[in-house]
């Protein structure tokens, strides 16, 4: 369901340093754009622990907060981002329609004008997956479930994330990504009816690194 038919542009020229698309230190930028599937989730700016973040707030809901951007991989292969969950989801199960619920994840989409060829890489806080597992998600082949973290043992506390996209995606998908058309934040729990909290810190694209 969260797979987006998304083309869109950014002014050229862009450095070939960190690409920052959000810390919300300024709030929520109006780039952000909501998108529902089941209820609505409840996103809003906040300090927490001294840092600026998206709070997300999930009672039987799913619904994202997407940022439509165009980048090429080459350029900007990396993504980071820091991120903390009160709790994972647990009846959450990636493996399974009714367990596909996450309190935390961010995605990155890669659009094509063939829609049944728009892929999507999702980084998750994963329920029952062991930490680096990667799975296609329970509704679609085309998105590709990422288990950065897994389980409770980091709740309750911020962790800074760094991952290749395009080692991710070529291992997911087996060839090289297409140009980046979206990066977005989803906190949901529409298919457990269960409640998930997390926040979301800042959100950066990478030049090649060592």
């Amino acid at each position: 369901m969260f797979l987006l038919s998304v083309l869109s542009a950014v002014p050229p020229g862009l450095a070939a340093g960190p690409l920052l698309i959000d810390d919300f230190a300024a709030g929520l930028s109006p780039k952000w754009e909501k998108k529902v599937f089941t209820g609505e989730t409840v996103y809003g700016p906040v300090v927490d622990e001294g840092r600026p973040a998206l709070k997300a707030e999930s009672r039987s809901s799913a619904s994202a907060m997407i940022r439509r951007i165009s980048l090429d991989p080459k350029t900007y292969p990396r993504l980071s981002w820091s991120w903390k969950i009160v709790r994972t989801i647990g009846k959450g199960d990636e493996r399974t329609k009714a367990g596909d619920d996450y309190a935390a994840r961010v995605y990155v989409v890669f659009p094509s004008a063939l829609f049944w060829r728009t892929r999507a890489v999702n980084y998750i806080w994963a329920n029952r997956l062991p930490r680096g597992a990667f799975l296609p998600n329970a509704y679609t082949g085309n998105a590709v479930m990422v288990a950065v973290e897994s389980g409770d043992g980091n709740a309750g506390k911020w962790v800074d994330e760094e991952r290749n996209l395009v080692e991710d995606y070529r291992r997911a998908f087996g060839e090289d990504p297409s140009d980046i058309g979206a990066v977005a934040i989803m906190t949901d729990t529409d298919n457990t009816g269960e409640q998930a909290v997390a926040w979301y810190g800042a959100i950066r694209f990478l030049p090649p690194g060592p």
